[in-house]
């Protein structure tokens, strides 16, 4: 989106400078005009570096939430697991005696 921004800027541009080459003006002298068409030409070369800067920055970022996403899915599934895990292994109502946990224990295996 902002590289069509950019490029709808960019043909704007070209078409001022068209408009000023074509016309002139009494006010400002050629030079002048010619100044300022460097300016914005430059105004425009730093923008297309800042996007693309920008981009590659973003694209960095979009990286790094993949990673997370991933990373907190493994987590997600593993606390999943554990609590699943707790919740086999508790007592069954009845204070955990050396028989209840014996028996249980051959269950599980």
């Amino acid at each position: 989106e902002l590289e069509n921004q950019l490029m709808a800027k960019s043909k704007t541009l070209d078409e001022l400078k068209q408009s000023l080459a074509s016309n002139g003006s009494a006010e400002q002298t050629p030079e002048a005009h010619s100044l300022r068409i460097a300016e914005l030409c430059e105004m425009k070369d730093s923008i297309v570096n800042q996007v693309a800067q920008l981009k590659a920055s973003m694209e960095s970022i979009l990286e790094q939430w993949r990673a997370y996403d991933e990373i907190y899915a493994e987590v997600s599934l593993m606390t999943t697991r554990y609590l699943y895990c707790i919740d086999q292994c508790k007592p069954s109502g009845e204070e955990a005696s050396l028989e209840a946990l014996k028996k249980q224990v051959k269950t599980l295996q």
